[in-house]
């Protein structure tokens, strides 16, 4: 073995590496997100190199922060055009960032509605009926917040 000898991978070890089922390797090749993978001589099985992995694992991570495919695609060309891409890859990062951070706060309301509802079934149990009927107010209006939100 030489020095210049690249180290080659199985499409099974490559999605224990990237953490993405084997299925999803190929249909981001089919689709044209990562560069075709080569093929092994005598068994036509994919054979992935380190270059192969680096990509994957990129697309991995954009997978990960729930880019979209066609924000993924668009990332994915905007890399390869250096400073030439880098005013899009700001835009689309900053409106994906934008767009977690609205998801966060809906979450955090949802989980805030629930230890509403939690407190309401204490208060329930323990035969506070004045306590319950606060909670479930507070609830009923928390629960206009979050469809208002879902709704816009």
């Amino acid at each position: 073995m030489t020095a210049s000898t690249t180290r080659t991978y199985t499409i099974r070890e490559v999605a224990t590496l990237t953490g993405l089922p084997a299925s999803t390797l190929r249909y981001y090749e089919t689709i044209g997100l990562i560069s075709p993978v080569s093929r092994g001589a005598s068994s036509g099985h994919r054979v992935y190199d380190e270059t192969d992995l680096d990509q994957l694992t990129g697309v991995a991570c954009l997978a990960a922060i729930g880019l979209s495919i066609d924000d993924m695609r668009t990332y994915v060309t905007n890399s390869r055009l250096g400073s030439e891409g880098a005013a899009e890859q700001i835009d689309m990062l900053t409106e994906h960032a934008a767009h977690l951070a609205r998801e966060a706060e809906n979450l955090e309301l949802r989980r805030a509605y629930v230890g509403l509802k939690t407190d309401y079934w204490r208060a329930v149990a323990a035969g506070e009926q004045v306590r319950a009927e606060e909670i479930g107010a507070q609830a009923h209006t928390l629960a206009d917040q979050i469809r208002s939100r879902e709704n816009h």
